[in-house]
């Protein structure tokens, strides 16, 4: 059982891989911004500043204001350029210089393809992505096209229309509407944008008709010519996609509601390009059309976590991931319990908000370093404090509020464990951690199953009605074992990696509970060592007897010496493996 990611990067993912080369990309000024590019209101303020100097009026401080003084009217780009150069050539030329980088701005990395002009050449470049419209001069897209070895098909005017290659049969085509800043013909003022060449009008029309659109970078706001060809298109055979960072004027909205055009959050385009070339590219790798969103979260992870320029990439995964869980589990974290449902069914739902962040965080204990260790113990400690916001109501419901952030403790410790990472399972169960009084305890005692299943009482546990669950350490060896951990566990035996986990748990609680050398001597001595053994452990004889004869050799307890458990002494866990050995044979 799992929540479905809805986020629009997904969503559009796996419709660009089922149906490749039927998007178009229609880019704005917004996307050349990160490349130092001005957009057209910079670019109106520093003609102001130049017209004014040249005026006579030095420099201000605020040149809008000072032109809104002098004008009595809020200043306008085409107007502007108008008015600086009276021919197509002159404002060709006033452009250029605004988009052409110097060397000195080639050496900090400006004026060139940003990552999200990148990405998209890498859609280009796997067939995802055929079509591309633009409002801009600048020639980033054509470049980062053509560094990936791919050479388009670019229309910039009329006449470039009647001699390009045909648009079904070119790998990729370009349609620059306002021209090229190379090109005197630019289209720059109100009147040059208020209608396009016949050609390009019926081009358009036929993309808009047969193409599904991802929009990033225009505001929707000024020209008419293209805002005219969005509002009469009357068909939408693929859905629509619209960048924003926050809320569309009213302009714009009329075009994403005739549209029918998903909102796309994101900071920026490159955030958003970059990810979904990353969505697209994992599909495509799993070659597997029905993968399930929560299999391409855990296959990004794994792809962001082999390299580490991808750590911003994969900081970007984590966080959605705990903002989509934490609004999934908000309902749940802000109840009293007076809601009608019985136990299964809050265990249930808070299994299904927490798989994707559970399993994403197995990936990490599997594959992570030291920097994801502490983003695991972030997003637990997040989990924490949402569960802990609201302490009233029935019982049950309040300690299974804690139930998420052990879930995802679990993930995250099954992988340290598979990878042979004890010191950080050790580090972990170890870090303090603010309980729901404020109180910071370690995390083992605070998430540890033992714990969890004291405070909620063993029959609730019980109460799932499962074929296996008859208790939380069977529910645990149920869907942490063989449903979520498939995916960092490779060959090893899913169930008994959580055996092994759940006796490094047990191992660390004895040193909370103070049971010491002296103290295990003596309840090996009286019989009680038995009484002390819970979990699978207790109630699964074949676990107890493999993980007893495997311990009793020194190469595999030197291990969890150096990391810490048995208080760090062989002779100690020599001992409890000892004991172990001797109640699995009566």
């Amino acid at each position: 059982m799992s929540i479905t990611n809805t986020d629009s990067t997904t969503q559009l993912a796996f419709s660009m891989s089922e149906n490749p080369g039927v998007y178009a990309v229609l880019l704005g000024s917004g996307v050349s911004r990160s490349a130092g590019i001005p957009t057209g209101w910079e670019i109106t303020l520093e003609l102001i500043r130049r017209a004014g100097i040249a005026a006579g009026a030095g420099e201000q401080d605020d040149w809008h204001r000072w032109y809104v003084e002098q004008r009595d009217q809020q200043p306008n780009y085409s107007t502007l350029l108008e008015e600086l150069a009276s021919t197509p050539k002159e404002r060709q030329a006033i452009i250029e210089s605004f988009l052409k980088p110097s060397e000195d701005e080639r050496e900090q990395g400006l004026k060139l393809p940003t990552p999200a002009h990148r990405a998209i050449a890498d859609l280009v470049k796997t067939g995802h992505v055929r079509v591309i419209i633009t409002t801009n001069f600048d020639r980033l897209m054509e470049n980062a096209l053509r560094d990936v070895g791919i050479e388009p098909t670019v229309v910039s005017s009329a006449d470039g229309f009647a001699g390009a290659e045909p648009l079904t049969h070119t790998n990729c085509y370009i349609l620059k509407l306002h021209g090229d800043f190379k090109d005197a013909r630019i289209l720059n003022t109100d009147s040059e944008l208020s209608e396009y060449p016949l050609v390009f009008d019926g081009l358009l029309d036929r993309i808009f008709d047969e193409f599904g659109l991802i929009v990033a970078g225009w505001s929707g706001e000024w020209d008419r010519a293209l805002r005219a060809a969005i509002l009469r298109a009357p068909n939408r055979r693929y859905s629509s996609f619209w960048l924003t960072r926050g809320k569309l004027s009213e302009r714009a909205q009329e075009l994403v509601s005739h549209r029918k055009a998903n909102m796309a959050i994101a900071p920026d385009a490159d955030t958003f390009f970059q990810t979904l070339n990353a969505k697209v590219s994992t599909i495509t790798q799993f070659r597997q059309p029905n993968l399930s969103s929560v299999e391409l979260t855990v296959s990004l992870a794994k792809r962001y976590l082999s390299k580490p320029e991808y750590r911003i990439q994969f900081d970007d995964l984590v966080a959605n991931e705990v903002e989509r869980a934490t609004t999934h589990l908000a309902e749940m974290y802000n109840s009293d319990g007076d809601q009608p449902g019985e136990f299964r069914d809050w265990v249930l739902r808070y299994e299904a908000a927490s798989e994707p962040l559970a399993r994403l965080a197995g990936v990490v204990g599997r594959w992570g370093s030291q920097h994801e260790h502490h983003l695991m113990l972030e997003v637990i400690q997040t989990l924490l404090s949402k569960g802990y916001a609201r302490r009233a109501g029935d019982r049950d419901w309040i300690e299974l509020k804690r139930y998420p952030a052990a879930l995802v403790f679990y993930g995250y410790g099954l992988g340290l464990t598979r990878a042979g990472r004890l010191s950080d399972l050790y580090a972990l169960m170890e870090h303090p951690i603010a309980n729901q009084t404020s109180v910071r305890i370690p995390l083992i005692e605070e998430l540890s199953p033992y714990y969890l299943e004291d405070l909620t009482g063993s029959q609730a546990w019980e109460s799932l009605d499962s074929c296996t669950s008859r208790s939380i350490y069977d529910r645990m060896a149920e869907i942490l074992a063989p449903a979520w951990s498939t995916s960092f566990a490779g060959v090893s035996d899913p169930t008994q990696l959580y055996e092994r986990f759940e006796l490094f748990c047990l191992l660390q609680l004895f040193k909370y509970r103070e049971v010491n050398e002296e103290s295990l001597t003596d309840a090996i001595q009286k019989n009680q060592f038995r009484h002390w053994i819970h979990g699978r452990l207790g109630t699964v004889r074949a676990a107890r007897r493999r993980l007893s004869e495997e311990m009793s050799l020194e190469e595999f307890r030197a291990p969890l010496v150096t990391a810490g458990f048995g208080f760090a002494s062989d002779a100690y866990l020599k001992m409890f493996f000892e004991a172990l050995q001797r109640v699995t044979r009566f």
